[in-house]
């Protein structure tokens, strides 16, 4: 994850990514507000304001936040989070579902330790979009969706998705001819083809009216490293 975010191309699709985020959220003062997966990219947007946790699975591995970001980052079980219910006003779910090794079992963590009231990003690679199949990036790992599947996924956990977006229509090439026109195919693509986006963005909220997730088995939730101050 670090190598890729560390290339010209890795930097463009976070700094794109991070405006997306930063229109869908541009308010978290107060809050509380977990990032699953790999968010140490995305996460800062906010960490000024709210209180941020950032939380990957144990085998993608945990790097600490930047130098001067007091926020916690620290391994966990996805289908094992260690906090209490509803722990969590906002969670955003980046390089998560498609890697983890039951989505399902995942979300009903997500659902488990997000507020009633509470918001939720999920940001995947798009099944129709040619970044789902490029192993050179993250992106290119794991299980695509739809953006049809993503909603059902969602929807079969207790949430109600209630905007989708798309994002990322450039080749996955740190190549510098395509790099100087990544932003004209962001444009483009979203004009002309947004079936084809590199990603598909969720936003979704509990659905209080689906039923209640299970009660947790017998808990394993424990933190495998704190790695932040």
């Amino acid at each position: 994850m670090a190598a890729f975010y560390a290339t010209r191309l890795g930097r463009m699709t976070a700094d794109l990514l991070r405006r997306k985020l930063q229109a869908l959220w541009p308010n978290a003062a107060g809050q509380s507000l977990l990032g699953l997966g790999h968010t140490g990219p995305y996460l800062p947007l906010w960490h000024a304001t709210a209180r941020c946790v950032s939380v990957s699975p144990r085998a993608m591995g945990c790097a600490p936040w930047p130098l001067g970001h007091s926020q916690l980052a620290c391994l966990a079980e996805e289908d094992a989070l260690p906090f209490p219910d509803l722990s969590f006003d906002r969670i955003l779910l980046v390089h998560g579902l498609e890697q983890a090794e039951s989505a399902r079992r995942a979300l009903r963590e997500v659902w488990r330790v997000l507020k009633d009231d509470g918001q939720l990003i999920v940001v995947a690679p798009n099944r129709r979009g040619i970044w789902a199949y490029a192993e050179s990036t993250p992106f290119g790992h794991g299980e695509p969706y739809s953006p049809g599947q993503l909603t059902r996924l969602l929807e079969g956990a207790f949430f109600h998705v209630h905007a989708r977006h798309t994002a990322v229509f450039a080749p996955p090439l740190d190549w510098y001819p395509s790099l100087r026109l990544f932003g004209l195919f962001e444009m483009a693509g979203q004009a002309l083809a947004p079936r084809f986006a590199g990603l598909s963005i969720a936003e979704a909220s509990k659905d209080l009216h689906g039923l209640v997730p299970a009660s947790p088995r017998t808990s394993r939730r424990k933190v495998l490293l704190d790695a932040g101050g």
